[in-house]
């Protein structure tokens, strides 16, 4: 069971101790302050392909409000965006988000300058993403990951059709309890 903000400051004691306590907060992902993002998911900017976590706390979405087709996390409990440093990359256009139950885990869609799209699934609280399809030759669209994080179902050209494949991560993922 997660531990509050306000249990961590409480059993840490000292200026060292509120220090490490801030940087856990942030580093699990906590609400920061966005200069240039406002404090609601809606924008002048177009937001689309929404996606909420399974336990209805986390929504995430495609935007244009980055300069480029960007995933982005807000947090509906807090009212504030949540940072996903490494999920979104310069000149690359990620969409089509989806979450795990407690939106640890979030697969998308990232096309880089090759235009060549990947399906990866990034994890929040390794701050880093797994490219699920590389050197995979067919075409995908849609993932969608389960609840617990192991598996990502998506849509696959590879008969001349579009069918539905779904992709093992492993028993050695951790999952999204």
């Amino acid at each position: 069971m997660p531990t509050s903000r306000k249990t961590w400051g409480s059993k840490l004691r000292g200026g060292a101790g509120w220090s490490l306590a801030l940087v856990l907060v942030l580093a699990l992902g906590a609400c920061r302050p966005e200069s240039k993002l406002p404090t609601y998911p809606n924008s002048a900017y177009t937001d689309i392909q929404p996606a909420l976590s399974g336990n209805g706390r986390f929504l995430a979405f495609t935007s244009s409000r980055a300069q480029n087709q960007s995933i982005f996390l807000y947090d509906l409990e807090e009212k504030c965006f949540l940072a996903v440093a490494g999920l979104n990359h310069p000149g690359a256009v990620a969409e089509s988000p989806s979450l795990s139950y407690s939106a640890r885990y979030i697969a998308y869609l990232s096309t880089a300058a090759t235009g060549r799209p990947e399906i990866q699934v990034y994890d929040r609280t390794r701050q880093s993403a797994e490219v699920l399809t590389l050197g995979y030759l067919d075409w995908f669209r849609a993932p969608s990951i389960s609840p617990d994080g192991r598996y990502v179902a998506f849509e696959t050209g590879n008969q001349g059709q579009w069918d539905v494949a779904v992709f093992d991560r492993g028993p050695q993922v951790e999952l999204d309890n």
